[in-house]
């Protein structure tokens, strides 16, 4: 596998007082054309506006930092806002409206991942904004707009020019938004940090898995998501996506080291992780990371609304349930090695922690 693995930074696309937009470019990141994925991420500083706008691809998104305010409008139905939150996921299907305002932190920053097949281009998100310098009004002539929106051509000109921004505004600070309604989370949002733990190994890590279950949207969007916080110099076991999926990571807090292994065995990526890094495993390849002694927590996106992983080290990895004379053929070890493998690895799971 000749293709760069090597994981990225986010660039700036455009940006203003109110905050900036950045992407990954499929150009420097070749797996995001390969595998139809699109990764970009949203910072609001404080009073910034996002405006309203609709992608050409379904998305997750997941809040990284701050606090704010998002709109959200499905297909026919009528506005829901929402209050977000660090550790907050929410699934954009396609056709979704959405806007996003920062009320009063430094910032909001929101990463976006998912699906690109049905967009203009692979590996890229394509936003279609309603207004600004770039709406989509802007593009129809008066006498279409004023007809389609049944207002006087001056109306007409007032609403689609007044708007001179691109993508994101800074609003005037006693500018009343809409406010969150509460029940407007239920099945929209799911915080990651605060939701029921899907494993938790002492010492060694835990991880909240994102699906049709406990965000039911998730089945639209068509991806999974999780997230894993991996404890000081601990170890995620040795795994790959047993449902031909790929698996798009964005590492969140900390750093550490990990190896990717593809087919013959050949050693695919090895490198060091930080915040902000951006990588892809391919469909099948095995991925394992160690954390360095502060930690390393990461979010992926799962090209499958419900999951599987195959672990090849631990008490649920395949090795546990081939019998002792496979073993010994395979390896081509004396009993006595295979015995010694065997017995280790018998409790721990998918993380283990540091040697003692």
């Amino acid at each position: 596998m000749d293709i760069d693995l090597t994981p990225k930074l986010a660039k700036q696309v455009y940006g203003g007082d109110g905050g900036s937009y950045h992407a990954w470019c499929p150009n420097e990141l070749p797996m995001l054309k390969e595998g139809n994925i699109g990764a970009g991420k949203l910072a609001l500083t404080k009073n910034g506006f996002a405006l309203p706008r609709y992608s050409d691809s379904a998305k997750v998104a997941y809040v990284l930092q701050g606090s704010g305010v998002a709109g959200i409008v499905l297909p026919e139905k009528n506005e829901k806002v929402v209050a977000i939150k660090k550790g907050d996921s929410i699934a954009l299907p396609f056709g979704v409206v959405t806007w996003w305002y920062n009320k009063e932190d430094p910032e909001l920053v929101v990463l976006f991942l998912g699906d690109t097949k049905t967009a203009h281009k692979a590996g890229s998100f394509t936003d279609m904004y309603l207004t600004g310098s770039n709406g989509i009004f802007t593009g129809f002539s008066t006498e279409f707009v004023s007809r389609a929106w049944d207002v006087e051509e001056s109306v007409a000109k007032t609403l689609v020019s007044s708007q001179t921004a691109k993508g994101i505004v800074k609003l005037d600070a006693g500018f009343q938004m809409p406010e969150p309604k509460q029940a407007n989370r239920d099945g929209m949002v799911l915080n990651c940090e605060e939701a029921p733990l899907d494993v938790d190994i002492k010492g060694g890590g835990r991880v909240v898995v994102l699906n049709t279950k406990n965000l039911p949207l998730v089945g639209q969007v068509g991806t999974g998501a999780d997230l894993v916080r991996l404890n000081g110099s601990a170890m995620c076991s040795p795994g790959f996506s047993c449902d031909s999926a790929l698996q798009v990571t964005y590492i969140v807090r900390g750093s550490g080291r990990v190896q990717v292994v593809g087919p013959d065995g050949k050693r695919i990526l090895e490198t060091h992780l930080k915040p902000g890094n951006l990588f892809i495993v391919p469909r099948f390849c095995v991925v394992s990371k160690i954390a360095d002694p502060d930690g390393m927590d990461w979010f992926s996106i799962i090209t499958t609304p419900n999951p599987k992983f195959t672990n090849l080290a631990g008490k649920v990895s395949p090795w546990k349930s081939l019998s002792p004379q496979v073993l010994q053929a395979s390896f081509k070890v004396a009993p006595e090695v295979e015995k010694h493998f065997s017995s280790k690895r018998t409790a721990e799971e998918v993380f283990f922690p540091p040697p003692n």
